[in-house]
């Protein structure tokens, strides 16, 4: 196929396939699949999402644009539902599944990857896209699993991945018969998600890039929300300009839903109301992030909605930044997200208790017991990745693993300072993403104002970047 064709037939797919424009994607997905392999002993088999979220419940219609299961995507980046995969590293054979095409569908939801029967050239697009050179229809799959299975020799386990391994699944079907089938063939099922997340966790030279250009396109998109801060008078606003600034410079969606909380809502963690007045003399809480390829920024900034913070508010900023600064001091390779998420809480708590009310005669009542939330977790193709039951933290860390670093303080606190009482309740998040390196981290959020004087002076315009 010559190369303005297939960039055609991208352009067609984008968002169904995911493909960067910096690195071939294809390559990227077939060493991934080819790694895993190389741990294997037997087959492995992966579902898809069976369906669009909401697409055939009655009265709801959902499109959000990454729709896949996650590991699903990793392996193929693919990304829409119906879909299976079969590697098996005895015959290092790699087969796709996807559903026959459907016209009518596509009338309503748009193009999708389909097998066309007896017509070679429609079926050789998805080979095209994809690099999958055995491309099989959906209903096959599992006829071909049950043979595969009897002529799998009896003494081998076949492993499969469905990611709420420890929840309620989200394809009952394919587990019941996967199982059913395992269990006529003397066979047993095993686990592949340990194998899996293990690759996962630690990020390609490509991912990482990706990373960083979405820090870039965070980057560029805050530093002009704060010099239009106050120009914009309420939540919703501010929210949908940050949003459209970072999505106007990515290929992708946001990484989440974006977090605009002034005043109080800021104590509510997962605060998305994002539809209240910002008020003069309020602290802002912004959690926000941009997906480019399959790979995000997760950040979170708090600033004064007037630009000024008052001198409550920069105690208890400083002291969140600083533990913050504590905790990088011990961030490397071969420690545990467990064994070092207590250093921040405890500095937070320790500079509460000596300074705010032994030296400062404050006050204070936070809204949870020594840690509010854990201060980091991994990042890839989740924004919160790995298992359900974060077992995760366990995990050393390594070289290519990026992480989130984000303290924060939620609470009401009262204290006078110069004749002048100050008491707010208050809630503050500063979240940067570590890169962990042979010797430490690289923070890859650097380059996002977070200092007091840089967001005051950004906002005020007296900034000269």
């Amino acid at each position: 196929m010559c190369k303005n064709s297939l960039l055609n037939l991208n352009s067609k797919y984008s968002q169904v396939f995911i493909e960067s424009k910096n690195y071939d994607s294809k390559k990227l997905y077939h060493d991934r699949r080819q790694k895993l392999m190389q741990d294997l002993d037997s087959f492995a088999c992966f579902a898809g999402m069976p369906k669009e979220p909401g697409s055939e419940e009655a009265f709801v219609q959902t499109w959000n644009k990454m729709i896949q299961e996650p590991a699903f995507l990793y392996l193929t980046g693919i990304n829409q539902p119906g879909c299976f995969l079969i590697l098996d590293p005895l015959t290092n054979e790699e087969i796709l599944y996807v559903p026959k095409k459907d016209l009518f569908k596509e009338f309503w939801y748009g193009v999708r990857l389909g097998l066309v029967e007896s017509d070679e050239i429609a079926n050789k697009e998805i080979t095209e896209i994809t690099g999958f050179k055995d491309v099989r229809p959906a209903e096959n799959f599992f006829e071909d699993f049950k043979l595969r299975c009897k002529n799998l020799s009896s003494e081998k386990s076949i492993y499969a991945f469905y990611y709420p391994q420890f929840l309620n699944d989200h394809n009952e079907l394919f587990l019941r018969q996967i199982f059913s089938i395992a269990k006529e063939t003397n066979h047993k099922i095993e686990s592949v998600a340990d194998l899996h997340f293990k690759h996962r966790y630690v990020l390609e030279q490509q991912r990482i890039a990706d990373a960083k250009q979405a820090q870039e396109i965070t980057n560029k998109a805050f530093r002009s929300v704060l010099k239009d801060l106050k120009n914009i008078k309420d939540e919703r606003t501010l929210a949908l300009t940050l949003n459209y600034k970072m999505q106007l410079q990515s290929d992708g969606d946001l990484a989440f839903p974006t977090i605009v909380a002034g005043g109080k809502n800021a104590t509510c963690l997962h605060y998305v109301k994002n539809d209240e007045p910002l008020n003069d003399g309020d602290l802002v809480l912004l959690d926000f992030g941009i997906r480019v390829s399959t790979l995000h920024s997760d950040l979170s900034r708090t600033i004064p909605a007037n630009g000024k913070f008052n001198p409550l508010q920069k105690f208890l900023y400083q002291t969140t930044l600083d533990a913050a600064f504590e905790y990088q001091k011990v961030v490397r390779p071969g420690v545990s997200l467990k064994e070092i998420n207590p250093i921040p809480w405890e500095y937070i708590l320790k500079i509460l208790d000596e300074k705010f009310v032994g030296e400062m005669q404050g006050t204070y009542k936070l809204l949870y017991e020594k840690a509010p939330h854990g201060v980091s977790h991994f990042i890839g193709e989740q924004i919160h990745e790995g298992d359900p039951k974060r077992i995760w933290a366990d995990i050393k860390l390594e070289p290519g693993m990026l992480i989130s670093c984000e303290p924060g303080i939620y609470g009401h606190f009262k204290v006078e300072i110069d004749s002048i009482v100050y008491e707010q309740d208050i809630g503050i998040r500063i979240e940067d993403d570590l890169l962990i390196t042979e010797n430490g981290f690289e923070n890859i959020s650097k380059e996002i104002p977070k200092s007091i004087e840089e967001l005051e002076s950004i906002i005020n315009g007296t900034s000269q970047n």
